[in-house]
């Protein structure tokens, strides 16, 4: 990888931290909308984000650019257990991955012991689960008929017509004052697919979930590389918090500590057994159309909804 490309790669990882950050992107508190006010906008803007990078991976592709694209693995029990782990793990975590980072940019530092806890849970994986799920084909998207990809063009031309011509009702414009330090999910989730885009082409699908696997598999010939943009992430959504004024002292407590290496490791666990976490699975399996990736991603979501009604 060129230098220039490597740059390009960086910045679109540091405003993709930013993104997360200003929208307070995260499943658990999606969920937790649905649950608590019957509000989906964070949900459907998640879908969306899946949405936008599949068609801007139909735009790559038919514009000739090459890409490395992951194959498929067999959906079965490991997928659904995986699930389970993973939404149960982000319930106790208090976040999802992207969560973590959003929460961590905001001055919630005890929450740098997620991707900690997402370490030692793949380090624990691999010395007592050896071996590594096969992959059983392509991807739908870009292996599919051709009226696939024209359908999801199609929705994506409607949802942003739509959103456009949307009017500004009183209810949504008090809740945009309740969250004026925060991005508009659609915004958030729309800068974070184009920059998913972006490094995708430049250096494959990347998620620092998947990064934090491959360290502890040592397997990443690419290994600083992956740091670097992991670090790239953490400085965005930390430049996202301080444009926002968050970065005020917030006291870092043992529980919290604990409870976030907890809910990494878990969520490292659940991912493992998919495989993919909340970030890939949002950003490379959905829009991939691998149906294992969308058993997941609904199994967590049903187990994060559950719990929270049980807690409730």
């Amino acid at each position: 990888m060129t230098l220039l490309l490597a740059g390009i790669a960086f910045a679109a990882v540091m405003l993709l931290g930013f993104a997360v950050q200003r929208g307070a992107t995260c499943t658990v508190a999606a969920i937790g909308d649905v649950v608590t006010h019957r509000r989906w906008d964070r949900l459907i803007a998640l879908g969306e984000a899946a949405l936008w990078v599949a068609v801007g991976l139909l735009g790559a592709r038919a514009t000739g650019l090459s890409m490395s694209l992951p194959g498929a693995f067999a959906p079965g029990f490991a997928t659904v257990a995986g699930g389970v782990l993973l939404g149960l793990g982000a319930v106790i975590n208090g976040a999802c991955v992207f969560g973590a980072i959003a929460r961590f940019g905001s001055g919630e530092w005890a929450f740098a012991a997620t991707p900690v806890g997402f370490l030692l849970g793949c380090v624990a994986f691999n010395r007592f689960v050896p071996g590594a799920s096969a992959t059983v084909g392509g991807a739908p998207l870009v292996d599919g008929p051709w009226w696939l990809g024209g359908l999801l063009v199609a929705l994506a031309a409607w949802r942003a017509w739509r959103f456009v011509r949307r009017p500004a009702t009183p209810e949504g414009l008090r809740w945009r004052r309740r969250v004026a330090h925060r991005w508009t999910p659609h915004a958030a989730t729309l800068t974070i697919a184009a920059c998913f885009v972006v490094t995708f082409l430049v250096a494959g699908p990347w998620a620092y979930t998947d990064a934090l696997a491959q360290l502890a598999r040592c397997m990443s010939r690419h290994g600083g590389f992956q740091l670097l943009l992991f670090g790239a992430l953490l400085g965005g959504a930390t430049l996202g918090g301080w444009s926002a004024g968050l970065l005020g002292h917030r006291r870092v407590t043992v529980r919290v500590v604990l409870r976030c290496l907890l809910g990494g490791a878990m969520m490292a666990l659940g991912s493992l057994l998919i495989p993919g976490s909340n970030d890939g699975l949002i950003l490379v399996g959905l829009p991939l159309l691998l149906p294992y990736a969308w058993l997941a991603f609904a199994t967590m979501a049903a187990t994060v909804a559950v719990a929270m009604r049980v807690m409730r």
